[in-house]
């Protein structure tokens, strides 16, 4: 049983690391303990093979400085939000305790991130239930938070990721199969990430978060609910100055 202070759940192997990287990254440098949880393997990829996915997921762990990274084993293409699938991410969160989940938003190009995204907030509220028995103790994170991916939204929380940005790019360098890298020579079908294209869109749209808060690169981020506080001052007083 761990005491993660954040816990990044995706559907497949490199999701998070597309989505939210820099923050990771940033977290773990901080001093927080980071972990990552695929649901899948990422067996139905037009590209890569399970072993190779697997092993491009701890380089990329290892360049995240992430504390733990582990698979659940749901069938890629199969999520859903059904009693068998949340009884074992609850399991998962149960002896990962996190006190924050980021998470798939709930509109997504990928129908098994938008299934992640439902299976993730029920299997948060469920793990706090005592009456759930799995021979643990429950456990119900503080925090859920939705990251960006393809579908842009208005988000409550951008992340200055401008110093972890070079570790960013690096850690989805390290999926060689999936995403655009120069090093890598393949006969395997174009995808809809695989190509420079979207790389330098995902360069350009961080850039963008980043300019509506003074920083060179952001990651957007929303929070599953509003954001209560009963000390305005306090909440503000973290925040970049009006400009």
């Amino acid at each position: 049983m761990m005491a993660l202070d954040v816990l990044a759940v995706g559907a497949h192997p490199d999701d998070v690391e597309l989505a939210a990287g820099g923050t990771l990254c940033l977290l773990s440098e901080k001093g927080y303990a980071v972990g990552v949880l695929d649901l899948t393997r990422g067996e139905l990829g037009s590209r890569g093979t399970v072993a190779s996915r697997k092993e491009e997921a701890q380089r990329a762990a290892a360049i995240l400085g992430l504390t733990v990274r582990e698979q659940l084993g749901l069938p890629d293409g199969g999520i859903r939000s059904s009693e068998a699938s949340q009884e074992r991410l609850v399991q998962a969160l149960r002896r990962l305790r996190p006190r924050v989940v980021l998470t798939h938003p709930k509109r997504c190009r990928h129908p098994d991130h938008a299934e992640a995204a439902a299976l993730v907030l029920r299997a948060c509220f469920f793990s706090g239930l005592r009456k759930i028995d799995t021979d643990q103790e429950p456990w119900r994170p503080q925090h859920v938070v939705h990251f960006e991916e393809v579908f842009s939204f208005t988000p409550t929380i951008i992340v200055d990721v401008s110093r972890t940005w070079q570790k960013r790019t690096q850690a989805l360098q390290a999926y060689a199969s999936q995403f655009h890298n120069p090093a890598y020579t393949s006969n395997e079908p174009e995808t809809f990430v695989s190509n420079r294209g979207f790389f330098e869109w995902i360069e350009a749209r961080a850039r963008t978060h980043g300019h509506a808060i003074g920083a060179d690169y952001g990651e957007a981020f929303q929070y599953h609910a509003p954001i209560g506080t009963e000390d305005l001052m306090q909440v503000l007083s973290r925040e970049k100055p009006f400009r």
